[in-house]
């Protein structure tokens, strides 16, 4: 069942964007289960639960960090992390790229980017983004990569809203990927879950995050 609705969504993604299998709160049975379809992202929301599931995978698996993360956690995901979506200021940043050095790492990392319409969503306003990309700090950051930016559309039903939302980020994206800097290499836009991954491959998505509708709802 797992591996058919990976194929699936893997054909509708036709090779333009690559998909990450949302495992949070799945049992590490499921996560091989998707391993031995061919999945090889993992998206985690809680530092811990990625932490604790690591380690009982293959080493080829991509770990990606998809929730909000404290400063104080990255130390325990810095050792192996592949990605991490929710960088939303410029403290954790530098966290960041000071936990990566201790690992002789080069952490790749996306700006998060607030364009919900709701409260409780995490994210930087674009005015924000681009302080953050200009700051002077990121001269001496040399183990991280920025490598583009990820969002959170509203969860709404009104699709002509999301596909506004989804837009709007993209335009930023491609106006943020003009700078130049060498800790500054746009190339991927990850937005789009289970309910609305469609309308953002159509705008312009390079990464989705797909857990309900491989793994089923939240239990």
């Amino acid at each position: 069942m797992i591996a058919e609705t990976i194929r699936q969504i893997e054909r509708s993604l036709n090779g333009k964007a690559k998909l990450i299998a949302v495992t949070k709160t799945k049992p590490v049975e499921l996560l091989r289960e998707a391993y031995n379809a061919g999945c090889r992202r993992f998206g985690e929301n809680k530092v811990q639960e990625m932490a604790d599931k690591q380690p009982q995978l293959p080493d080829d698996v991509q770990w990606h960090l998809i929730g909000h993360l404290q400063s104080n956690k990255v130390k325990y995901i810095a050792p192996f992390v592949a990605l991490i979506h929710s960088v939303d200021s410029l403290k954790l940043l530098q966290e960041i790229n000071k936990q990566a050095a201790k690992h002789n790492r080069v952490i790749d990392c996306l700006l998060q980017i607030y364009i919900a319409d709701e409260e409780t969503k995490f994210g930087l306003s674009p005015t924000e983004a681009e302080l953050l990309l200009n700051a002077p700090e990121l001269n001496d950051m040399h183990n991280i990569r920025l490598i583009g930016l990820m969002g959170l559309a509203t969860n709404t039903d009104d699709e002509a809203q999301v596909r506004q939302e989804f837009r709007g980020l993209k335009q930023l994206f491609d106006k943020l990927a003009q700078l130049r800097h060498p800790q500054i290499q746009f190339q991927e836009l990850s937005m789009g879950m289970s309910g609305d991954y469609h309308i953002a491959l159509e705008e312009g998505s390079t990464m989705v995050r797909v857990g309900s509708a491989i793994f089923g709802s939240r239990s």
